[in-house]
């Protein structure tokens, strides 16, 4: 399986949630810490489904 990269510049971002056109189209529409204000954002600027997730702070702990 092959590894999809969501975001080239991620540190950028540390912290935040960010939206992108799709899966394939990681072209970054809007980002922040809200994720209705970041989903919202990205309908506005003519996403159909725009793809929501967050950036984790470099070093924090993840429990899944």
């Amino acid at each position: 399986m092959q590894a999809t990269i969501l975001l080239k510049d991620g540190s950028k971002y540390d912290g935040k949630y960010v939206a992108t056109r799709s899966f394939k189209n990681n072209e970054v529409l809007s980002s922040g810490s809200d994720p209705a204000k970041v989903f919202n954002n990205a309908k506005k600027k003519g996403a159909r489904n725009p793809v929501i997730f967050y950036v984790p702070k470099k070093g924090m702990v993840h429990i899944y």
